[in-house]
């Protein structure tokens, strides 16, 4: 907003082009102090030269910089067109910008507005009826609001900001009396979910000398879960060193451990499958039911890119060390809801859950699919290993608390290295273990049934707002031409 209105005001240059220049530097700045920790990750991990993996951090910072340079370009049309007034409709170019970034050649909607507010425990309830989207637009329209007030002392704008303020405190006041109430945490069956956090070093993790101790690792804190009651064990993501279906032999101890406890088990995996049109390779996550067989299978959708698969390989010549590191994985299509089912034992309360893979869990959408397909419980499993001990674990365990109160549920998570731990429906953190240490914690959660409106009415918040900012840069073009 601010851009936008200096663009504006500027007697040298009143051109859209000043408003987009300064929104892009904005927006540059913005995402090379977010995603800073891409430097570590390509250059520790993916075998870059230090200056290469600086280049491809501000490449990716000066690409989702676009964002904000667009939205700095709508709000100069606005104000072009209809004066201060323009400025309450920046919010909606806002969120239809940040929209945009989730969707466009794969999507990277990391670190939204509105997920800055996943800990203050009031504001965040919004999220249950407008999705982030709705809560990014409250933060922006406080923002629009101060800028309006500092630039007049009309009555009518006053007003506006004022009820700006007054809209604040309803959402502050529905959050308090929301989270009060408490009737998500006092429903549904209670489950005790055992989250185990083996702390496997990258460099030995596809080791095969390092492939028995790693899978012992896991079934001993499996069985410390176990022994004080868990009836749900979760391993992270790509736990196994080897691919869980396809090797029976590393594959039996757990399914013994499964059928000899009754106990299902979520367990992260790579899985790899052959037909006439060829072989491909998914990262998964698998439910073990009671009886130790595998009763469902989910293959991860969104992929990430640097990481999964490398976008515009030909082009991206100067990586090519990380290209050759990538596993060319295969992306899943459906968002499977996987159910422990009921063998009769009566020793676990069956669950259906929807299991977010790594990065997936910052994709709104994705898990409200879970949730529309009857997940009573939300699951998301990670390798945050490649993070190192930068923002990036502490960001993405945020992010996916922000699910847990968009869908009313109870969020469970598994991280390699850490951040494991547990989000209640109102986004309030159970238990969490520390980084880059070994632990199995337990929990109590509930499997709920009932859904939130935004579980029903999806970004209805994001589609408005980009209707609306679709409207002003078409009538800005009709009125120029």
């Amino acid at each position: 907003m601010a851009v936008a209105l200096d663009a504006t005001r500027s007697s040298g240059d009143s051109r859209p082009s000043r408003a987009f220049a300064l929104g892009w530097i904005t927006g540059i700045t913005h995402f090379s102090l977010t995603v800073s920790w891409i430097v570590e990750v390509m250059h520790l991990h993916g075998g870059l030269a230090l200056p290469v993996a600086w280049m491809v951090m501000l490449l990716l910072a000066s690409y989702l910089a676009l964002y904000p340079a667009l939205c700095a370009v709508l709000t100069f049309r606005a104000i072009r067109q209809f004066g201060v007034s323009g400025l309450w409709l920046a919010p909606a170019f806002w969120v239809a910008t940040e929209w945009l970034r989730g969707w466009v050649g794969g999507g990277f909607p990391w670190a939204l507005l509105g997920t800055s507010q996943a800990s203050m425990t009031p504001v965040i309830q919004l999220a249950s009826v407008t999705g982030v989207f709705g809560v990014s637009a409250l933060l922006a329209l406080v923002s629009a609001a101060a800028a309006v007030a500092a630039l007049t002392r009309r009555p009518r704008q006053l007003w506006a900001a004022g009820g700006v303020l007054a809209l604040v405190a309803v959402v502050v006041a529905f959050g308090t009396l929301r989270v009060t109430a408490g009737t998500l945490v006092t429903q549904g069956p209670v489950l005790k979910v055992g989250l185990v956090q083996g702390n496997v070093d990258q460099g030995q993790k596809w080791d095969p000398e390092f492939r028995q101790e790693i899978l012992d690792r896991y079934l001993r804190l499996s069985q410390q879960v176990i022994s004080v009651g868990a009836r749900l064990v979760v391993w992270p993501e790509a736990s196994t060193p080897f691919f869980f279906e396809a090797e029976s032999g590393y594959a039996a101890p757990v399914r013994a451990l499964a059928r000899e406890t009754h106990t299902p088990m979520v367990i992260g995996t790579d899985l790899y499958e052959v037909d006439a049109t060829g072989d491909r390779i998914y990262n998964s996550a698998v439910m073990l039911g009671e009886d130790g067989t595998s009763l469902g299978t989910y293959k991860k959708m969104q992929l990430v890119p640097f990481g999964e698969y490398v976008p515009l390989k030909s082009l991206l010549f100067f990586v090519g060390p990380l290209v050759e590191k990538v596993s060319d994985f295969a992306p899943g299509t459906e968002p499977v809801v996987l159910d422990s089912g009921d063998s009769g034992s009566g020793t676990s309360a069956g669950v259906q859950t929807g299991v977010a893979i790594c990065y997936e869990v910052v994709y709104p959408w994705i898990t409200r699919a879970f949730v529309q397909r009857g997940a009573t419980l939300l699951t998301t499993i990670t390798n945050d290993a490649w993070f190192g001990r930068s923002s990036a674990p502490y960001q993405h365990f945020e992010q996916a608390s922000v699910r847990a109160v968009e869908q009313g549920r109870y969020l469970v998570r598994a991280a390699n290295t850490g951040i494991t731990g547990v989000v209640d429906p109102y986004g309030r953190v159970l238990v969490t273990t520390e980084l880059f240490e070994e632990a199995a914690i337990t929990q109590d959660v509930r499997l709920i049934s009932d859904r939130t409106i935004y579980s029903y009415i999806g970004d209805v918040v994001a589609w408005l707002s980009a209707l609306i900012a679709l409207a002003v840069a078409l009538v800005g073009r009709r009125r120029t031409t």
